[in-house]
């Protein structure tokens, strides 16, 4: 199991589910701040599917935000999740499906079942944490 400085040191491309194209929206500014430390983001949301947010098309499912990093020969690094906690069952069961290397919860979300069934699969999981919040203080230790 990764610690959250290791998840996010080796971490290249980030799949944001729940993504918001309101920049007042926790999701919008974590996909902000992430874009801007070198991160690829990759929105998943159904209900902005084909538009951008943040320069970056929105994805439907994490099936098709998978498929277009393969074209690449790239894989979603982690999932991060902005939606409620009972929603979070089957995000785990899609990010196993497309083999992502994490599952992370934002701060406030907890599912102990999504996270077993992630774990159980292989995933490193966090939960209840931002990584926004987590990336600013690895910065400012390092």
């Amino acid at each position: 199991m990764k610690t959250i400085e290791q998840l996010l040191r080796g971490a290249r491309n980030v799949a944001i589910v729940g993504m918001s194209d309101k920049p007042e929206r926790a999701s919008h500014e974590v996909g902000a701040y992430l874009q801007q430390q070198g991160y690829r983001i990759l929105p998943v949301n159904p209900a902005y599917a084909g538009t951008q947010i943040l320069g970056e098309t929105v994805h439907a499912t994490l099936q098709e935000a998978a498929d277009a990093l393969a074209r690449d020969g790239q894989h979603i690094d982690i999932v991060d999740v902005f939606r409620k906690a009972e929603d979070v069952p089957p995000i785990a069961r899609d990010a196993i499906d497309v083999r992502a290397g994490a599952l992370w919860m934002q701060l406030g979300i907890e599912n102990r079942a999504a996270a077993d069934l992630a774990r159980a699969a292989g995933l490193d999981v966090v939960m209840n944490h931002c990584m926004l919040i987590e990336h600013r203080r690895l910065a400012e230790t390092a």
